[in-house]
Order: structure tokens, then sequence, then C-alpha cells
């Protein structure tokens, strides 16, 4: 995962309401914009654009069956962000202790 990606998912979790929202999905199966609504109190263009920005960073997939429009997480995304953390954090520490 290069730079650019952990910037972009850092920022799409720093915000409240996104947390929130990605903590609900991860939740569970999935979930529709709805029931994202109704949790958190939030307007459904709110919803929306949060949904877009983890969508863009890779948090979340959505995908349309009629009307609906389902969110689920990505747990590889959450797996490799975890991953380039410890990477940065080992090489401070290496050059911390050197």
């Amino acid at each position: 995962m290069d730079r650019a990606q952990i910037e972009k998912i850092s920022k799409a979790l720093a915000d409240a309401t996104r947390l929130r929202i990605f903590e609900a999905i991860s939740g569970t199966r999935h979930m529709n914009c709805g029931d994202i609504v109704s949790l958190r109190g939030v307007t459904p263009a709110t919803v929306s654009h949060h949904l877009r920005i983890l969508s863009e960073a890779g948090l979340i997939t959505c995908r349309r069956e009629g009307q609906f429009v389902y969110s689920e997480a990505v747990p590889e995304t959450i797996k490799a962000y975890t991953r380039a953390l410890t990477k940065i954090t080992n090489r401070r520490r290496l050059r911390h202790d050197a």
C-alpha cells in the first residue's frame, strides 16, 4: 500500500460520522443507505457523501440491487492498512534504536 492510499484511508476514518458508518457496516454482512440513515440520524444526502468517501478509500464496496444500494466492508483494505502502519512504526523504531 502506497503513502497516498494510507493518507486517503486515514482521512476517511478521521471523520467521526464516517467512522461510525464504517463501524456499522463492518458489524453486518451489508447495509443499505436507509438502514444507515435510520441508525445514525443523518440525511440520505449526507450518508451518500460519506459512503462515496469510504468507497473511494477502498474501505467499503457498494452494489445495487433494484432500487437499493448495499454497502459492505472490505476487510482486506483494513488488513493492508494495518500492515502499512506497522511497517511505518517499525522503520521509525529501527531509526530510533540505531
